[in-house]
């Protein structure tokens, strides 16, 4: 988590195999930039008009670009602004689409989007490209996608698995604000400030934050919304030769999935949302509902820790869990811990880290060797290292822009503006709500308060009748979109499109989680398009 009135309303996933990796990198065992294809990242020259300027009927988009052919080449590694990874294998190729600045001005300046494909491979007929968006909003789709694959390996036997950085993400006109070392300085600052001092510290560096992605990004901050994400989609559906999208979605990128269905309804094909942000809610009910979340999963991983007696670093006594771990936080407030790198564990830093471990049950036990090192040794390596894993550090010191990116998606998408009486008055609530997350979450409500740009929308028009039937995942342990979002996605795409799928687990999502029930429902759909009956649950 960042700090400084800056907060990840959602997020993308953070991976039992990614925290591996840090935790042994702050070094404790687990057990106990290359430029990316063509991409550019700022806009360019209007497209030059191809042989039919009109398009495809009624996409209105010129032919220049629906009729533009991907030049697919071998993929280098992912660039510091995608984040960490390692250079994609053969199986990979990646590619630029041109896409326009702005929707409302077709021919005029265009933006270039990396892509990332593998082909199918078998056996079975190709049903045609799968594209994923993994969430945030500001997940890279190029880095991320390859990481995951083997979790999709038995759909790509029919697809093509496709992903993309989605505009103001990444090489596709990646949104930059601060520099490393600026963003390095600004984790110094308190981002849930005890009084005036601390306000008007963390208020000034907000603003700093702004003007800088405003001298920096200025010309595609109003364009990164997700709407015209979402169309970029459908132009991605042209070019690459489908008659329908088929589209596997997860955290924001469900919301994202039923932005593109309420648009274009008629070329959904087979869509499954995963990990479902609740459509209906503005930005203090969607804070709110994950301090409820994380607080939820932090009870039920302290429940499970308690089991392991004095192994646990918070105790046998679940409900005085909760306790410790705020004792803990409100001492590091005062003082925060070292770790070997020299850098400082702040309170915002353990937060971060306690939180990026409750996004997957498999990595809870790395969340217990992160607060035994820090609760008992006085030492902040593992947790550190967790928090970087949510801020996109890597170990060279690097940040990708998903911070940046996040800010710039949502505080465009929203219309609401929150003053510092507003976090006040809520403050009691979200405390309630979670006493280790809900006040962090509360002056997250900040963030957009001076943003240079308005938003668009209360929320998002997810309505899409006459589409091709969705499938709709909630996990009731979802810390990050709890489970309540997704009947309540169901009930805004309309009657016979929504189709409510349930896991009872832990973590943020469910076809991933390694339930077979719901590996087999989902395969069935996407594979063999058999829609499974309404109010299906896995456990």
């Amino acid at each position: 988590m960042s700090s400084s009135l800056r907060t990840i309303r959602t997020r993308a996933l953070v991976s039992a195999t990614a925290l591996v990796a840090l935790v042994t990198v702050a070094g404790c065992d687990g057990d106990g930039g290359s430029e990316r294809g063509k991409a550019s990242s700022s806009p360019s020259a209007p497209a030059p008009a191809g042989p039919s300027d009109a398009g495809p009927s009624g996409s209105g988009l010129p032919g220049s670009l629906t009729g533009q052919k991907l030049d697919w080449a071998s993929c280098p590694a992912p660039t510091a602004m995608q984040g960490t990874g390692e250079k994609p294998g053969s199986d990979w190729e990646c590619a630029t689409l041109k896409a326009p600045l702005d929707y409302a001005k077709p021919k005029g300046e265009t933006i270039d989007l990396a892509m990332i494909r593998a082909k199918a491979t078998g056996p079975g007929k190709r049903i045609g490209s799968l594209v994923f968006n993994f969430g945030g909003p500001g997940g890279s789709g190029v880095s991320s996608l390859p990481g995951f694959a083997g979790d999709y390996s038995k759909l790509r036997s029919r697809y093509d698995l496709v992903s993309f950085d989605p505009r103001g993400v990444g090489e596709s006109a990646g949104v930059k604000c601060q520099s490393d070392k600026e963003i390095e300085a600004s984790d110094a600052v308190d981002g849930t400030p005890d009084d005036g001092a601390e306000i008007k510290a963390a208020t000034a560096d907000a603003r700093k934050f702004i003007a800088a992605c405003k001298k920096r990004s200025g010309a595609v901050l109003p364009h990164v919304d997700t709407v015209s994400a979402a169309r970029d989609m459908d132009l991605m559906r042209q070019v690459l030769g489908d008659r329908k999208l088929s589209y596997f979605g997860i955290s924001y990128g469900t919301e994202l999935g039923g932005v593109y269905a309420h648009l274009f309804p008629g070329h959904v094909g087979r869509a499954v949302l995963d990990a479902v942000v609740d459509p209906t809610e503005d930005p203090e009910q969607g804070s709110f509902g994950q301090a409820k979340g994380f607080q939820l999963a932090l009870d039920n991983y302290l429940k499970d820790c308690a089991k392991k007696g004095p192994a646990c670093p918070a105790g046998d006594d679940p409900a005085a869990g909760d306790d410790k771990i705020v004792a803990f936080l409100k001492r590091l407030d005062k003082k925060p811990l070292s770790t070997e790198s020299g850098r400082k564990l702040t309170q915002d830093g353990a937060l971060g880290g306690i939180a990026a471990a409750l996004y997957d049950r498999e990595s809870w036990k790395y969340l217990t060797l992160g607060l035994q090192e820090a609760m008992n040794l006085g030492k902040g390596n593992l947790l550190l290292a967790m928090s970087d894993s949510m801020s996109g550090r890597d170990e060279d010191g690097r940040y990708s822009n998903i911070n940046a990116a996040n800010m710039a998606i949502n505080c465009v998408d929203d219309t609401q503006r929150y003053t510092i009486t507003d976090v006040k008055a809520q403050l009691p609530r979200f405390r309630k709500a979670s006493p280790v997350f809900g006040e962090y979450l509360a002056w997250g409500m900040l963030g957009c308060t001076d943003w240079p740009v308005a938003g668009k929308t209360d929320t998002p028009d997810v309505s899409a009748k006459g589409s091709a039937p969705i499938l709709v995942v909630g996990n009731t342990g979802d810390p990050a979109t709890p489970y309540a979002g997704a009947r309540k996605m169901v009930e805004e795409l309309g009657k016979g499109v929504g189709v409510e799928v349930t896991y009872k687990g832990q973590g943020h999502g469910a076809y991933n989680s390694g339930n077979a029930c719901m590996a087999k429902t989902v395969n069935a759909y996407l594979l063999d398009g058999k829609v499974p009956a309404g109010g299906t649950t896995c456990a």
